[in-house]
């Protein structure tokens, strides 16, 4: 177990190392529970630290359950499988989609404020989360990311269902995860202190990282 996003952001950078100091690399962190972690890996490999905005598309009714996600760029990723097995309206998959676009832009705003996207063409891109369950939200910055011209793409979670970590090796240039337990059952289930991350302090770890400064917590 780690015990908590700065913990498994640390045991994820030993895993990273062969990135370590190349001027090309820089690690986009999915908000909010992927910036802790992401910016211990950013801290040990010398590399600049930014955030990629996604958000897991709820299936009506069953919010918790992921039906897909949307990010940064337009790009929506559907589970269509799932969507015709729960005979979900296309208006029903509008609606989430929506009210998630609304979310994704209050946080691009409250994160970024007038600053511009990082700039990624012809970089080597660490997307990195705190934990990968479906897939289905990384999967989406994958994609989205892709459109920005990157060398390369390199998808990196500290815990990940084993089975969802060699299926984002189909859309990612590489996968790392430090830990793929056989028995899965939830990200939080691996970690001690699985404390919700606020907007406040993806905002504090965006400057820090932006300075030099090592975070508060988790030292």
């Amino acid at each position: 177990m780690f015990s908590d996003r700065f913990d498994a952001g640390r045991q994820l950078a030993e895993r990273l190392g062969h990135y370590a100091g190349r001027e090309d690399a820089i690690v986009l962190a999915l908000p909010r529970g992927g910036v802790p972690v992401g910016y211990e890996v950013a801290r040990a490999l010398g590399a600049p630290l930014d955030v990629f905005l996604v958000r897991k598309l709820g299936t009506p009714g069953h919010e918790e359950l992921a039906m897909g996600a949307i990010a940064s760029g337009g790009v929506r990723v559907l589970n269509e499988g799932l969507v015709r097995q729960l005979g979900l309206t296309d208006r029903q998959v509008e609606t989430a989609a929506a009210e998630e676009q609304e979310e994704l832009d209050r946080r691009e705003h409250a994160y970024r404020d007038d600053r511009p996207p990082p700039a990624v063409r012809g970089k080597v891109v660490i997307l990195v989360d705190d934990g990968l369950a479906t897939g289905s939200t990384m999967r989406a910055a994958v994609q989205a990311v892709r459109r920005l011209g990157p060398r390369q793409v390199v998808v990196a979670a500290p815990v990940g269902a084993a089975d969802t970590c060699e299926r984002l090796g189909q859309v990612a240039d590489e996968v790392v995860c430090a830990l793929e337990p056989e028995s899965f059952m939830a990200v939080g289930m691996w970690y001690e202190d699985f404390t919700q991350t606020t907007d406040d302090e993806v905002r504090d770890l965006l400057e820090r990282a932006t300075h030099g400064e090592a975070a508060g917590r988790g030292r």
